[in-house]
């Protein structure tokens, strides 16, 4: 009933969602990717069932951030055959403390909690619990007042899809409103949603996962961390997007492959990184970001979003020659320089709510659409309007 997880970890209390199997988990000790990954987005609890109150008992982890405003709790969306039908939340919890200025991070035991959705029609009907895309949750308990089965595959399409934070959900308002469980649910398709805030960073064992998990449609969004995380230059860059693509083939050599370039980013966009926190603001309850490259350093070789889009353009027009299936979006047509004046990054790194639905919409259009290198898939013409109870 767990979809959108490759792996469940059996714990002392229950099942732990995890974005990546565990041999790839064991090939980097790195804390934040180790955060990210057991943070849920686009996992979700399918059945089917007459009940009308569902409760269910998970253990969430929360992130507190020394000298900042507690975050909000993470939510649950609740959709029945469908559509939006609930909201909720679980107090409480284990919490994960982090001093961004020492750059260490504390975790504190906690208690469990439930959330419940009672008052649902009776009669046969699909359930979705949606679980927080931000909150790493351990789920202990599924209680229904009538008995639940399995919902069959169905003949939907499934999209996987690797990305940074901005694709794991970043500031999204809830679980299906991040820009691709938004795009998903107007293309029609299964979600498996690989985005890893900080930690799209071609790393092999990512590739690998891509590579060996069943999907009807790829799509690799590169670029943002890349700079932010200052972790290569343009010289070890081209091989790596080759040799990232190169694995994703070996286990999928015809499949849709859509390779995304970096939304637009004023601090990026011809600044090198890394992305250095500014804290005047956090006790506000705001952290901004600034580049902390210099320009100047281009020419060493350093990475910028738009050294990354043409090179990103290069190289994939190289490799479409020999493999048909293999297309480029570029990220500034889901967010560019004008949806910045309109929408600014709040942080200057990480959409907010309206931008997430916004990148969607337009993915959707773009990729779903009847141009698009996805568009066999049924596909809702024009926006949602349906918004979480």
């Amino acid at each position: 009933m767990v979809r959108g997880a490759l792996e469940l970890e059996r714990t002392e209390r229950g099942v732990l969602p995890h974005r990546l199997p565990g041999w790839a988990r064991a090939q980097c000790s790195d804390g934040q990717l180790a955060m990210v990954e057991s943070q849920p987005s686009g996992v979700r609890l399918v059945f089917r069932t007459r009940a009308t109150a569902v409760e269910l008992d998970t253990l969430p982890t929360k992130r507190v951030y020394v000298g900042a405003p507690p975050l909000p709790d993470g939510v649950y969306d609740l959709l029945v055959d469908g559509r939006p039908a609930g909201q909720a939340t679980v107090p409480g919890g284990n919490t994960l403390v982090i001093d961004m200025t020492a750059g260490t991070a504390e975790h504190r035991a906690g208690p469990s909690g439930t959330v419940r959705f009672a008052g649902l029609a009776d009669g046969v009907k699909d359930v979705e619990i949606w679980l927080p895309h931000n909150e790493t949750t351990e789920i202990l308990a599924l209680r229904t007042d009538a008995p639940i089965e399995p919902v069959p595959p169905g003949d939907r399409r499934v999209w996987l899809h690797h990305g940074s934070s901005i694709s794991h959900g970043s500031d999204a308002a809830s679980p299906t409103t991040t820009w691709p469980a938004l795009a998903a649910g107007l293309g029609g398709v299964e979600l498996i949603n690989l985005g890893l805030g900080g930690s799209a960073l071609l790393d092999p064992f990512t590739a690998r996962t891509l590579r060996d998990t069943p999907a009807d449609l790829i799509s690799v969004k590169i670029g943002i961390n890349l700079v932010n995380a200052d972790v290569m230059r343009l010289r070890a860059f081209t091989p790596a997007v080759h040799g990232f693509l190169d694995t994703i083939r070996e286990g999928h050599p015809t499949t849709p492959l859509l390779v995304v370039s970096p939304i637009y980013c004023a601090i990026h966009e011809d600044t090198p990184g890394p992305s250095a926190p500014d804290f005047s603001t956090i006790g506000e309850g705001r952290l901004q970001f600034r580049a902390a490259g210099d320009p100047a350093e281009r020419a060493a070789g350093k990475l910028t979003l738009n050294v990354i889009r043409d090179e990103l353009s290069r190289l994939v027009k190289q490799r479409a020659t020999d493999d048909p299936n293999l297309h480029l979006l570029d990220g500034r047509d889901l967010y560019g320089e004008a949806d910045f004046a309109e929408l600014p990054l709040p942080d200057q790194l990480h959409p907010d709510a309206a931008t997430h639905r916004r990148i969607g919409e337009r993915f959707a259009a773009l990729a779903f659409g009847p141009s698009g290198p996805f568009t066999d898939g049924p596909f809702t013409d024009g926006p949602s309007t349906d918004e979480p109870a």
